[in-house]
């Protein structure tokens, strides 16, 4: 539409080949001549052979209906398509020419932005995984030996190993079957070889260990354990009959590591209150890898041990801090886990001890729990000999 009129201008199509039969527009492209297999190439003056003119030219009807046919030249414009074999059509290049491509292809992406990224979150993968490998064989092996409860300080038995028999001390001693609740007054610990357990007077107003004062008072007179502290290892026994039926731990091996570890709380010129607290505290030498000592350093803060730096061993049963930690008890119903109340640490000991389904009247069992507490043969022989020694005086 130019200036409001409207103008149509209708073109007529242009035909492909002029009406009058003429030769055909110098625009449409001529055919080239087919060149299949076996048949000659063309001369070098441009003109084809007889024979290839003559194969050019005998085309049947049935094929140049098909496909169409060259009015000025002769045959089906299919015959004249070139074909080029598949092999030739797609090059593969050898293997090293491969290789060396790749290769400089990805140099090149390693020096773009997203080659730099992606790289280095590969390595760091790498790095993880071989942590990772590391760790899973590593770490198994450093806590395959567990840490020691306490610090053999005190013993002074003689270095041997495991008796030839494999006895159990105080496995044979005392009543069998776990008492009941209302039978903590009257049911003797093992070791004291008694049928029966002793009469007692009215139930105790203080420390529940003081339902065995007379049973006590008899074991001291025997074996020299003060009351106290004797009253403590037979409370335990009892209470760990009924929360760890299947271990079956004798007071004398509790006694007998009360005694190698601190002398019943009497280390250091302690003594044994009537409510079960040593006073002054016991706290063994620094844990600074001196001295044959292991080293470990603080864990509680000074809370427990009284030191910034070192742990130390505490308490009558000399409980390392970060164990007491773990395994601290309240054997006298205070609302307080005291490592310096023998009446909790040697009910603390007697879990310990327990741990792991073990059963001390196997002796392997015995033996292990023992060395878990101390890991030194020359300990764990001393407490076997004091646990055999309590066993035979109080058993006559």
């Amino acid at each position: 539409m130019v200036d409001g009129e409207e103008r149509s201008t209708v073109r007529p199509l242009r035909p492909a080949v002029p009406p009058d039969g003429g030769a055909a527009p110098a625009l449409v492209p001529r055919p080239r001549p087919a060149t299949g297999a076996g048949t000659a190439p063309p001369a070098p003056d441009g003109t084809a052979p007889a024979a290839a003119a003559a194969a050019a030219t005998t085309v049947s009807p049935s094929t140049e209906a098909a496909v169409g046919a060259d009015p000025e030249r002769g045959g089906s414009t299919a015959d004249r398509r070139r074909r080029v074999p598949f092999a030739h059509a797609v090059r593969i290049p050898p293997p090293r020419q491969l290789t060396v491509a790749a290769a400089r292809a990805t140099r090149d992406w390693s020096r773009r932005p997203s080659g730099r990224t992606t790289l280095g979150g590969l390595f760091l993968l790498a790095l993880v995984a071989a942590t990772a490998a590391a760790g899973a064989l590593l770490v198994p092996a450093t806590l395959g030996k567990p840490r020691p409860v306490a610090v053999d300080a005190t013993a002074t038995g003689p270095a041997g190993g495991v008796p030839a028999d494999g006895a159990t001390p105080g496995a044979t001693d005392g009543p069998t079957g776990p008492p009941g609740a209302t039978d903590l007054a009257t049911m003797t610990p093992p070791g004291v070889g008694q049928p029966t357990g002793p009469v007692v007077g009215p139930a105790p107003t203080g420390r529940p260990a003081d339902a065995l004062a007379a049973w006590a008072a008899e074991v001291n007179r025997k074996t020299d354990i003060p009351v106290v502290a004797a009253q403590a290892y037979g409370y335990a026994e009892l209470v760990l009959r009924q929360t760890h039926r299947s271990c079956q731990l004798s007071w004398t091996t509790l006694a007998a590591i009360g005694y190698v570890e601190s002398r019943h709380g009497s280390a250091n010129g302690a003594t044994l209150q009537p409510n079960g607290v040593a006073a002054p505290e016991i706290r063994g030498d620094p844990l600074d890898g001196q001295g044959g000592r292991l080293r470990i350093l603080d864990t509680d803060q000074g809370r427990l041990d009284g030191d910034t730096v070192h742990d130390r061993a505490i308490g009558p049963m000399q409980f390392i801090p970060s164990t007491w930690q773990e395994i601290g008890a309240d054997a006298d119903n205070d609302g307080t886990k005291n490592p310096h109340d023998i009446d909790d640490a040697a009910l603390a000991a007697g879990q310990y001890l327990c741990k792991g389904g073990r059963n001390l009247t196997i002796p392997g069992d015995w033996w292990a729990a023992i060395l878990s507490y101390n890991d030194v043969r020359r300990y764990a022989q001393a407490v076997f000999d004091k646990a055999n020694e309590y066993g035979r005086l109080t058993s006559t």
